[in-house]
């Protein structure tokens, strides 16, 4: 049975430049990170500091345009700190980002090498369609790492499988209904480019992560787009 993944014309209609780049891989392992790409993501938290001060962060577009977007929808981003932005203050603290598993690293790499929000959701146990879109409030979300139900507030962007909510405050934090496990075989990941990111660019960070999950977890992939104008596209067939 196809499964779709789409979002909302809601969304787009508050983000009409949002574009959301969707990279399918399945015929996955995903073993602990091999050394070379270890000393890439260090290489990564390295590099940052040259394009990106501790004290000067929140003059950065790449960052002040997740800020802008989450105050747009009333989240409170010094709360509630979007996912690019929480990593990068991390390495700018010379704290060395934990090393998950392959296909985690992989997500945390590209994030950190592009400033660009990046992560993977496990995809092999999917109950129907999913969705980002607007909560209406009484969907169920449990927190990466335990084992509390939460429920969404009205009109934050969540990431849904059905009414189970995936990612809550669009890029904030992640379920363990998704969660990538050593013994995921298939993710798909969401590469999330809002201005000053163009399509081209967001297209090619999928090539990017695409070529690494092959080249580190086997496998084959593909990747579209989503946007205004196509937001809509087959998951699984």
């Amino acid at each position: 049975m196809t499964k779709r993944y789409s979002i909302t014309k809601d969304v787009f209609e508050k983000f009409p430049e949002f574009r959301r780049g969707v990279v399918v891989a399945t015929g996955l392992t995903n073993p602990a990170a091999p050394a070379d790409l270890t000393a890439a993501l260090r290489a990564a938290e390295a590099a940052l500091p040259s394009v990106l001060n501790i004290d000067t962060i929140l003059e950065n577009p790449k960052i002040t345009n997740w800020r802008e977007a989450y105050r747009s929808i009333g989240i409170k981003p010094t709360e509630f700190r979007p996912s690019v932005e929480a990593l990068a203050r991390r390495v700018l603290r010379g704290e060395p980002l934990p090393s998950i598993s392959t296909l985690v690293d992989i997500g945390t790499l590209v994030t950190i090498r592009h400033l660009l929000p990046t992560g993977a959701h496990a995809i092999d146990h999917l109950k129907g369609d999913i969705e980002l879109r607007f909560a209406r409030g009484d969907e169920t979300f449990v927190p990466f790492g335990t084992d509390t139900v939460e429920h969404p507030a009205p009109g934050e962007i969540i990431f849904t499988d059905g009414d189970t909510v995936m990612t809550r405050r669009w890029t904030w934090r992640q379920s363990n209904h998704s969660l990538v496990v050593p013994e995921t075989t298939a993710v798909e990941v969401n590469v999330d480019g809002l201005p000053p990111f163009t399509l081209s660019e967001v297209q090619a960070i999928c090539v990017e992560v695409g070529d690494l999950l092959v080249k580190y977890c086997g496998g084959a992939y593909r990747y579209e787009v989503l946007t205004r104008d196509h937001p809509v596209m087959d998951l699984i067939d």
